[in-house]
Parts: structure tokens; C-alpha cells; sequence
């Protein structure tokens, strides 16, 4: 068995700080990213920061059902339109406000139309085949409100509903959201759903 000799060549301390230099260098670069990387990072990040004012205002959207009354435009949230109705076979009521333009049948259901152009004291349009009934319900009331013609439905800021116009006066404002940029007059649904004036009593006397 023989003895392993000693390597006895002595330690070239430069050639040793050269590698440990390499070393250093090869790690910063793992590390560093090259001007391509950081012009890409930040390009990622740029578009990162721009969607989240896009989702912040998705957010502050509502859904909304347009309607035409009189020549103006109207919206009520779509959260509270249950369905649009064409209005057919109308019972009027008596002694009821004039605003209550009478009873419909709904796939069963007896329900009661509002006529917002009285109870706004908005100017008068005869009837025609276009007019729908929207009916309108929160978790206590439910029913129609008569539009002239249905426009669509539509997403809308919150931010861009504005305060009411100051043409919108009276009865009008205190059942308002605001206005819209584009002159869409938007209803407080809960607040007109709420009201005990909209209330049609089922009872009347004889």
C-alpha cells in the first residue's frame, strides 16, 4: 500500500481572487436583469396599472333600462325591472289617482301601471302599439310603470350620474338619481317602489 504523496506546489493566491472576481460577476449577472428585462418588467407593470383603473370603473358601473317618455329619456336599474310587458287589455280603477292608469293581467298576476307622465305632470302623448309596461319590484312592492317606447339597456358610471337639472324641478327631482352627460334622466326605482303614494289600494268603497 503506498503512501499518497503531498501536493506541495504552492497556492497561487491571484489565480484564486481572479475566480472568486468571476464568480462575483457570474452571480450579479443571475440577478441583474438586462436592459431588455427591465424595459419589459416595466411594460408589464404599465399595463398592470392601467387595468385597474378599467376594473375600478367596471365596478362603479350600473345596468340600466332605458325608456322613452314623453320625447325624454328615462332609465331606471335594471336590478329592480323585473320584465317588460306589452301593455294589453288595461282595466282602468276607480277612485284612484289619475296617475294610476288601471289594473293588467301578468301571466296571471294582477298588477298596477303607473303613468309617470301624470305623476311627473310631464307633457301628453296618446297611446300607441309601441307602449310597454316595465314592471318594476323590490322585496315588498312590485309593479308596472308605462314608457312610451323601450330604448335599450346600457352600462353607465355611476360617476357620470350627475345631479339633477335645473329644468327637473319639483316631483320629478325627489324620485331622481341624477342625470346622465347624455341627458338620460336616471329614477330612484327603490325610492318610487317605496312611496306610499304609488300605493293602489284594492279595496274602494262603494
Amino acid at each position: 500500500m503506498s503512501t499518497p504523496q503531498k501536493n506541495n506546489k504552492p497556492i497561487d493566491w491571484r489565480e484564486v481572487e481572479q475566480r472568486l472576481e468571476a464568480a462575483r460577476v457570474a452571480i450579479e449577472r443571475i440577478w441583474m436583469p438586462t436592459a431588455e428585462d427591465t424595459q419589459r418588467v416595466l411594460e408589464e407593470r404599465a399595463r398592470a396599472l392601467a387595468r385597474e383603473p378599467e376594473r375600478a370603473e367596471a365596478a362603479e358601473r350600473i345596468e340600466v333600462v332605458e325608456f322613452l317618455l314623453a320625447h325624454e329619456r328615462y332609465a331606471v336599474e335594471s336590478d329592480y325591472v323585473r320584465e317588460v310587458y306589452p301593455l294589453e287589455e288595461l282595466t282602468p280603477l276607480p277612485c284612484t289617482p289619475a296617475f294610476v292608469l288601471g289594473i293588467v293581467n301578468v301571466r296571471g298576476e294582477i298588477l298596477s301601471v303607473i303613468d309617470l307622465k301624470k305623476f311627473f305632470d310631464l307633457p301628453e302623448k296618446g297611446l300607441t302599439d309601441l307602449n310597454k309596461v316595465i314592471v318594476i319590484e323590490s322585496k315588498d312592492m312590485v309593479f308596472g310603470i308605462l314608457a312610451d317606447a323601450i330604448s335599450g339597456v346600457w352600462h353607465i358610471p355611476r360617476a357620470g350620474i350627475q345631479p339633477s337639472l335645473p329644468t327637473l324641478t319639483g316631483i320629478r327631482e325627489d324620485y331622481l338619481l341624477g342625470v346622465t352627460a347624455e341627458r338620460v334622466v336616471v329614477l330612484d326605482a327603490e325610492k318610487l317602489l317605496s312611496d306610499e303614494k304609488l300605493i293602489v289600494q284594492e279595496q274602494v268603497g262603494g
